[in-house]
């Protein structure tokens, strides 16, 4: 070995001891008599030493001439410190050296290798290698090994087999777009890379794997985002002979699991919600339930009142900003902008001051008389300080907007505190929702999604008003996983596929195999897959998901790093049939 000990592991108990250590060069700090090296490794950072006439000349030469991330090899006495760091954990001791020997030399590296580096987005992408160095994205890395590691446990203790499913699978029509793989042995015809491994996992229920999972490799070719990768990672997971109920205690036993063995969090049951309820009350399917701002209607107390906009609107629905009131004209405006902005399109905003001394200010005075908005701050149980905000419009766009006021105003008032969670599951979510332009049903979820049990007779006289025996778990507004109860009888998935257009034939062409298995014996089964790749993001608190994967794309979906896409070669192209040879 070319190291007895790592960087972060020599404690005062160790003074005395000759050891050798290796790593790159942190800094160096030179003072003439004295240098002083900072040698990091994965596991911290230790101080060497070296003194004119008690260190090797050479040694203090050559320590003189190192350079950041210059990798060394230091043999040494563990000595104590007189000056002692207590911010690091190696910060009692050093290594007093009396061999030094330089591995490799680096070049300057193109931002510094610190916590708080200097390094943008783009920049460390292109350097990805160095950026691993760093501290923050060494802990992401680390803590999604030991997700996966609890995964791992706690599934295997409730019999799951680990099984892997296909990379090169067909492509569906339904869904996100598929990375296709031409095939070299069958010109003209391609594999898909698998978005997610549906299919293969209710075959293997078929074939008797009664309770499976996998951490897994998935592939969409998509717009790309904070929270969005071309290539993601997925807890995916089935179980056979259950109901919802049973995933449902299954699956947020592993999630009570990860957080009290990961962060020594103990969550509490979570609550359920229906999609009904969090659309109404919360604008959107992922409520964030770390603060309130739940929504009131407001049709009932405003309209007839003289004031257009809600005489006019579907809709005037608000929030109550608690201890707001103390917000400014300009704060006000800025909210108003905020919700006027294109993408969400509210054509202004109303609020409602209601003061400390218990008089209320509205932007609406001249429509509304003190009475009248007394019975808006009852509706919205406002007390003195608080602020409420109103919107008018079209209901699902105004919902919409209203939604996104409402977590940019928790974000100014400090309320989402990413070390709180607030774990949910939100239910019956619709099974179908239905496209103007294409005149058509697409399925909510997946085409695999069974209808709830008290909607199956719905399927044949009005299959838009079915709901779905669907699930998804949100956490803190993110949707960490979501499944469903599958069907499991080849008729009743007949009947979906010719819901959502397919013909007969398009129907066996595309999902023939599923459909000719269930003839075989299929039993009841579901599941569910987990997004990993959020899930560590979540974890740490962050918002964007690219520190936990070792090598991301970029928002364009490229890998700067080794700079993918690119063009192959034209002999490539011929093999594939993609291009033919004139000659």
């Amino acid at each position: 070995m070319l190291r007895t000990k790592t960087c972060g592991e020599l404690r005062i108990e160790h003074v005395g001891q000759t050891v050798t250590l290796s790593g790159w060069v942190q800094r160096t700090r030179d003072k003439g008599a004295m240098v002083w090296i900072d040698l990091r490794d994965r596991y911290g950072i230790t101080q060497l030493i070296l003194e004119e006439g008690v260190s090797d000349a050479a040694h203090l030469t050559l320590a003189k001439s190192l350079g950041r991330e210059d990798v060394i090899q230091a043999e040494g006495l563990v000595i104590e410190r007189s000056a002692k760091n207590a911010n690091i954990p190696t910060g009692e001791i050093e290594l007093k050296i009396t061999s030094l020997k330089v591995m490799n030399k680096a070049k300057t590296p193109p931002f510094t290798i610190e916590d708080d580096t200097d390094g943008g987005d783009e920049l460390r992408m292109k350097y990805r290698y160095l950026d691993i160095r760093r501290n923050p994205v060494r802990s992401a890395l680390e803590l999604r090994h030991r997700l996966s590691i609890e995964i791992r446990k706690y599934m295997d203790a409730l019999n799951f087999l680990e099984i892997e499913t296909p990379y090169l699978i067909k492509s569906t029509p339904e869904g996100a777009r598929d990375f296709v793989v031409p095939s070299r042995m069958n010109p003209g015809e391609f594999y898909a890379l698998p978005q997610s491994p549906q299919t293969f996992k209710q075959l293997l229920m078929v074939g008797g794997i009664d309770r499976y999972y996998q951490i897994v490799k998935c592939f969409r070719d998509e717009d790309l985002r904070a929270d969005r990768q071309p290539e993601f990672t997925q807890i995916d997971c089935e179980m056979a002979f259950v109901e919802r109920k049973d995933i449902l205690d299954t699956f947020e036993g592993l999630i009570k699991h990860l957080f009290k063995k990961v962060l020594n969090v103990e969550l509490p049951e979570f609550p359920h919600m229906t999609y009904a309820d969090a659309m109404q009350y919360y604008g959107c399917d992922k409520p964030d339930l770390r603060f309130d701002m739940k929504f009131v209607e407001l049709n009932n107390l405003v309209k007839g009142k003289g004031f257009p906009v809600f005489d006019a609107a579907e809709l005037v629905v608000g929030i109550n900003a608690q201890q707001a009131a103390s917000y400014t004209r300009k704060q006000l405006d800025a909210l108003t902008d905020f919700v006027k902005k294109p993408q969400l399109g509210a054509t202004g905003l109303v609020y409602l001051r209601y003061n400390e001394d218990s008089t209320l200010k509205s932007s609406v005075d001249k429509f509304y008389s003190p009475e009248e908005l007394q019975k808006w701050a009852t509706a919205f149980n406002a007390k003195p300080g608080d602020l409420i905000l109103v919107l008018a419009g079209g209901a699902d766009k105004t919902r919409k907007a209203l939604s996104e006021l409402r977590l940019h105003l928790a974000e100014e008032l400090g309320l989402r505190d990413p070390k709180v969670f607030k774990p949910l599951w939100v239910i019956d979510f619709p099974l179908l929702e239905y496209n103007e332009d294409e005149k058509r049903f697409f399925a909510m979820h997946h085409p695999f999604t069974s209808p709830h049990a008290d909607d199956v007779h719905l399927m044949n006289s009005d299959p838009g008003k079915a709901r779905a025996n669907a699930y998804d778990m949100v956490i803190n507004g993110v949707e960490l996983g979501g499944g469903s109860v599958r069907i499991h009888n080849r008729e009743l998935q007949k009947h979906m596929f010719s819901i959502l257009g397919f013909s007969d034939e398009e129907a066996q062409n595309q999902f023939g195999f599923l459909m000719n298995a269930f003839e075989y014996g299929a039993p009841p089964h579901a599941g569910l897959a987990f997004g990993f790749d959020r899930m560590c993001a979540i974890f740490s608190g962050k918002d964007s998901i690219r520190d936990f994967i070792a090598f991301p794309k970029n928002n364009s979906g490229r890998d700067v790093m080794i700079d993918s896409p690119s063009f192959i070669d034209q002999k490539q192209l011929e093999e594939l049939s993609l291009i033919v040879n004139k000659k």
